[in-house]
């Protein structure tokens, strides 16, 4: 698993991406710090579940992607949406270890979440991407 959060990381680092830079660089594993600011994504394993075919080891994996921002505008989120997706729609990344067979986009939740933040309680959009990732050891 650690080969496959490492390919995802490196995959929003790189160049670095649109992504990457929408949020300052604000991305997390698991969960965000206590004083993150705003905007960041925090990008999780959900589900990794056995996929074994024809005697070969394989593994089907859901990662979501949460986006967050504090802008009253829906302009950064969904440009964070839109650079999420430009990066992992229907791609195959580099895992060691494992061949990818796709990365599929699944679905979109949005919402509304009252944070506690260091200057007090505050509304922010929250938009759930989850991606569902086919892998094989090789």
């Amino acid at each position: 698993m650690n080969n496959l959060i490492s390919a995802i990381y490196t995959k929003i680092t790189t160049g670095p991406s649109s992504l990457y830079n929408d949020v300052g660089g604000r991305v997390y594993l698991d969960q965000a710090p206590d004083d993150a600011q705003f905007p960041y994504v925090v990008f999780l394993i959900v589900v990794d579940t056995p996929d074994n075919v024809f005697g070969k080891l394989g593994e089907e994996v859901a990662i979501q992607f949460s986006l967050f921002s504090s802008s009253s505008s829906v302009t950064e989120i969904s440009t964070m949406y839109t650079d999420l997706k430009t990066l992992f729609d229907d791609v195959k990344l580099t895992v060691t270890s494992s061949t990818m067979f796709i990365m599929q986009r699944e679905r979109l939740v949005t919402m509304m979440e009252e944070m506690v933040t260091e200057s007090g309680t505050q509304r922010v959009k929250h938009w759930a991407v989850d991606y569902t990732t086919y892998l094989q050891a090789t």
